[in-house]
């Protein structure tokens, strides 16, 4: 069971090295209604563990990170808009970190930065130099290199998640979707992702793909 408690300590210390001040606004009616989104009852993977999983992952790679406390704020925006059934998911969660940083003191360059990261898990395809994106992209795909048990748990969570889709098109859809990050260049752009989870991630996803086609 993920730890509230420790999540909601983790939302104030980025929320006030962001805003360079412990005076201001309270921040824990944001961290309880950014918790209540992750609580959501159509999540299945997309949880308070992923969340809480994604930011101990920018522990790992915060040292290549510009600014490693507006990558954690975007780490709480990145998903805390989530239906399955829609594709705008990625552009509400930005346009709500927009609209609630700013009333929680963050200063407008640190909103606009949070937003712009939410923005670009659309894609994770951050550009060449962009040390921020690289930790958000890497840390939000890490799940993909984990222990056979765990990226098993993920997919199916993942199905779980999908459940109105007939098996037929969910496979299709879930293959292209592998067969599209076994073709990129890489997965993971920082140093560390690239040693260390890039070989896991592509032995994991290929066997997924197998089994979805097999």
């Amino acid at each position: 069971m993920t730890d509230a408690s420790a999540l909601r300590r983790r939302w104030q210390d980025a929320l006030v090295a962001v805003r360079g001040t412990a005076f201001g606004p309270d921040p824990l009616p944001y961290a309880e209604h950014l918790l209540e989104r992750w609580g959501e009852p159509q999540r299945r993977y997309h949880t308070t563990a992923h969340l809480a999983q994604v930011l101990d992952h920018v522990d790992t790679l915060a040292g290549h990170a510009a600014d490693p406390d507006v990558v954690r704020l975007a780490v709480w925006f990145h998903d805390a808009v989530y239906r399955p059934d829609r594709s705008e998911n990625e552009e509400r969660s930005a346009a709500l970190a927009e609209r609630a940083l700013p009333e929680a003191g963050v200063p407008d360059a640190a909103t606009a930065e949070v937003a712009r990261l939410v923005r670009l898990t659309v894609t994770h395809d951050p550009a060449d130099g962009d040390r921020d994106g690289e930790v958000l992209c890497d840390a939000d795909l890490a799940i993909l290199a984990s222990a056979p048990r765990e990226y098993a748990a993920y997919a199916a969570q993942v199905r779980e998640e999908y459940g109105f889709v007939p098996d037929d098109l969910f496979r299709a859809g879930r293959a292209d979707v592998l067969r599209h990050l076994l073709g990129l260049p890489r997965l993971f752009r920082t140093p560390h992702g690239a040693a260390v989870w890039e070989p896991k991630a592509r032995q994991n996803v290929t066997t997924e793909l197998e089994l979805l086609t097999g």
